[in-house]
Order: C-alpha cells, then sequence, then structure tokens
C-alpha cells in the first residue's frame, strides 16, 4: 500500500489506478472508502474480495454533485429536495437506478435501487471531479470491523494507494434514507442526525430485522473490533478497557480513553473509531463502554457501538 499526499501527482496517480481496476483508499468527511470504479464490474469485484464482503451487501455510489446523481438515479420531488439542501454531507439517498445507469449491478447487490452520495470533502471531490464518474467506496476495512477515520487505520493489503486526507471530521458514516409513500424512512443512522430530517415527514416504521439489506450498515454484527464490547457499563470489570464518555469515566479500568470530556457528541462522533482501534489490544479482556445519550448524533454511536456488540 502506498500513502500519498493529495498534489496534483497523487491525484493523478489515483485517477490512473481508478481507471485501470484499481482500488484507493479515499479520505471522505464520515470515514475513509475504499473506492473503485463504479462501473468496472470487476473493480466492483475487487472490493468485495477484498473486503471479505457478502455480495448481498450493497454498496454506494459517490458522485462530484447532484447533476452527475441524476445520470445514476430518478429523483422524486423529496429527495430532490434533500439532495439540495444536504449535499455535499452525510446523507446517502436510496433511489431508483436510471434504465441506462452504468453502475455495475454487483454494486447494487442486484436490486432495483442504488445508494447515492455527494461527499464534503475537498480531497475527494477533487478525485470525483477528475476521475469523471461514479465510485464505489464502502469504509475501508475488513467486512464487519472497525470503519477507518485515519490513514493509519487501513490494513496494507486492502488499497493500492491511499490518497492521505488526515483525520475525517465527522468520523461515523453517512445517515442512509430512502422515501417510502411520500415520507422519509431512515435505513442506517449516522452523520446527519434525525433531528436535522425533522422538517420532512418521517415513516417512523421500524426496520424488519429478517429483511435483506437494501442499505449499508445494516447487518447485525458490524463496526466491531476484536475484543468483545460491552454496553451501558456502569463500572469496567477486571482487566477491561474503558470507553468513557463526558463526566461518566468510573475508576478501575485497565486503560480508559474519553470520547469527550466534555460531552460533546460531534467529537465523540469524530473520536469513535479512532478509540475503538486504540483499545482493541490484546492486553485486555473486553472494552467497556459507559452509556452514551442518544440524541443528534449520540443516536449514530449508539448504532455502531450495538452492532459492534453483537456477535452472531
Amino acid at each position: 500500500m502506498v500513502l500519498a499526499q493529495p498534489t496534483a501527482e497523487g491525484m493523478a496517480s489515483a485517477v490512473a489506478l481508478l481507471r485501470a481496476g484499481g482500488l484507493v483508499g479515499l479520505p471522505t468527511e464520515t470515514v475513509y472508502g475504499l473506492a473503485a470504479d463504479a462501473c468496472n464490474g470487476l473493480a466492483v469485484a475487487r472490493i468485495y474480495a477484498a473486503k471479505g464482503r457478502p455480495q448481498f451487501n450493497p454498496l454506494i455510489a459517490h458522485v462530484a454533485d447532484l447533476a452527475a446523481a441524476e445520470r445514476l438515479v430518478v429523483f422524486d420531488p423529496l429527495s430532490r429536495a434533500l439532495a439540495e439542501t444536504l449535499w455535499p454531507g452525510p446523507l446517502t439517498l436510496v433511489l431508483p437506478r436510471t434504465p441506462d445507469c452504468p453502475v455495475s449491478q454487483l454494486a447494487g447487490a442486484g436490486l432495483a435501487t442504488l445508494a447515492v452520495r455527494v461527499p464534503d470533502h475537498p480531497v475527494a471531490l477533487a478525485l470525483l471531479r477528475a476521475f469523471g464518474g461514479p465510485v464505489v467506496a464502502p469504509s475501508a476495512n475488513p467486512s464487519g470491523r472497525l470503519s477507518p477515520t485515519r490513514p493509519e487505520h487501513l490494513a496494507p493489503q486492502l488499497a493500492d494507494v491511499v490518497l492521505d486526507g488526515g483525520p475525517c471530521r465527522v468520523g461515523v458514516e453517512s445517515t442512509i434514507v430512502q422515501v417510502v409513500g411520500g415520507r422519509l424512512r431512515v435505513l442506517r443512522p449516522g452523520g446527519v442526525p434525525i433531528e436535522a430530517l425533522r422538517r420532512w415527514p418521517i415513516d417512523a416504521t421500524p426496520l424488519s430485522s429478517a429483511q435483506a439489506p437494501n442499505a449499508p450498515g445494516q447487518l447485525h454484527s458490524h463496526y466491531a473490533p476484536t475484543l468483545p464490547v460491552r454496553l451501558r457499563a456502569r463500572r469496567p470489570r477486571a482487566n477491561e478497557a474503558l470507553l468513557a464518555f463526558g463526566d461518566r469515566q468510573p475508576a478501575g479500568a485497565a486503560y480508559t480513553l474519553n470520547l469527550s470530556p466534555s460531552g460533546d457528541l460531534a467529537e465523540a462522533a469524530a473520536c469513535l473509531f479512532d478509540h475503538l482501534y486504540r483499545l482493541d489490544d490484546t492486553r485486555f479482556a473486553a472494552i467497556a463502554v459507559v452509556p452514551i445519550p442518544a440524541t443528534g448524533l449520540g443516536a449514530a454511536i449508539n448504532d455502531r457501538l450495538r452492532r459492534a456488540a453483537h456477535r452472531s
């Protein structure tokens, strides 16, 4: 794996790799993605193979702007209003594919819909404009494991080159939304808090646990470190590392990291995966996590932690 700076030379190298079917570690405002040409089925297959990702789990197509998204999917009025208001940003929309959508069917897991977003990161946008087409870019990690929010988190065998964009600003994946019957259905909480969506009608119907994923991040076990994760911990047990928040930092842990000593949920989201990487150490028996408020970005944080704690 080569770590490249996002200079003109580094960007040209990354674009050439994408056009040749290669894989590029791409910084976004949410997490680092493993990017490939969305229209190249062999390149998309390389992502699934590199990550060990189930092929029924669809990918997100990243594009440079709304006009580029319109070439891939059909917008209803509500989805267009969301895109015009919240793009670029950590919002993914699941929409019907256009009849001539060039994105590989493998990327969409064979569904009639496609997940699309415009990332809010200068390096990602520059690469998309230079490449001139959509890329799929799931988190650049082995399937089900912790998402990378710094270039050093990426496993060397995953990408041919990684563009160094520094730490990710948001730190949790995008919120995924689909319009159903004129209302928003949140398929995955993420970087856009649910409170920011309440100006539009929301469908609160719970997702069925039995349905096949129609968006990324819906598997029960996901975003997981190798150590067991214990949630809502009031105090650490013997040889547990502790993930604390605000003033909830009980003594007695083998090692402690605080997501945000001031209790700032945006700071906590940005630090979440990096802190879990650092606590995921064989010196410890498990990772205990204190209760974290479920408001704002806390909903996305708690979603990631529940999936990290789930053991198949």
